[in-house]
């Protein structure tokens, strides 16, 4: 996504934030800003600028901002924010479509077989702990949604050079050869 798309996002959010609603998260973000910046802040935007300024908040990173947003009883908001940063760039970013299909089929393989092993597999495909605590909290009990979303994330970060390859490699890194053969079998390797 671009910053410009980003920024539209983070004003809309502002935007729907309430004077009390604001005087909240300001009040949450004390250590993070200090109380003389706090003093500034008159809109969600301008907290927004610090939080960004302080690198706790940015494209890719909505995870702090969207707990705040819980916090002040705003879920929808945090949803927006957090949907944001799901989305793929674009589908220059991509891989090809052959390779999003395996992928498509790697993930149901997954979805059914990996259990409590995905943020094993999390790690092994080099996402931050910060990217897994984000997923655990969207899906706590459900854990096939887990994975899904494991593999929404994986794939946004690698973007076209996402393979199904790499997938099979880090489960087997992880000690899970049954659902590496599995997603192997399925596609016929």
């Amino acid at each position: 996504m671009s910053s410009l798309q980003f920024n539209v996002v983070l004003l809309e959010i502002s935007n729907q934030l309430s004077a009390a609603q604001l005087e909240q998260l300001k009040f949450l973000c004390n250590k993070d800003i200090g109380k003389r910046d706090l003093e500034k802040v008159d809109s969600g935007l301008k907290l927004f600028q610090f939080l960004v300024e302080r690198r706790k908040l940015g494209e890719d990173n909505t995870e702090c901002v969207g707990q705040l947003l819980r916090t002040v009883q705003r879920p929808d908001l945090a949803e927006r924010l957090e949907t944001f940063s799901c989305q793929p760039e674009n589908t220059d970013n991509l891989p090809p479509e052959l390779e999003r299909a395996k992928l498509d089929i790697a993930t149901e393989v997954l979805a059914e077989n990996l259990g409590r092993n995905w943020r094993k597999l999390g790690r092994k495909l080099d996402l931050s702990d910060t990217k897994l605590d984000s997923i655990s909290r969207r899906h706590p009990t459900e854990l096939e949604e887990t994975t899904v979303e494991l593999m929404k994330e994986w794939r946004k970060s690698r973007g076209a050079e996402a393979r199904t390859e790499d997938l099979i490699s880090a489960l087997r890194a992880c000690r899970l050869n049954l659902t590496a053969d599995k997603i192997e079998d399925k596609l016929q390797i």
